[in-house]
């Protein structure tokens, strides 16, 4: 249970760091992500980014 929240952790920690890079070949604008502001904060939901990212890694999980 540990190993996972780790790994959740380092993961949501990669995204994050490279999420300025992801904005700008497009990934965080695409249909299906939403951004909206809440009480002066701004919340960002990636939906179909993650969808999209996910399916590219399991492409590459499956060709290695």
């Amino acid at each position: 249970m540990i190993r996972w929240l780790i790994i959740i952790f380092l993961a949501l920690l990669l995204i994050n760091g490279l999420s300025n890079l992801l904005e700008r070949i497009g990934l965080g604008r695409l249909p299906g992500d939403f951004r909206f502001r809440v009480f002066g904060r701004e919340i960002f939901l990636p939906f179909a980014s993650t969808v999209l990212l996910s399916v590219i890694a399991a492409l590459i999980a499956k060709f290695v």
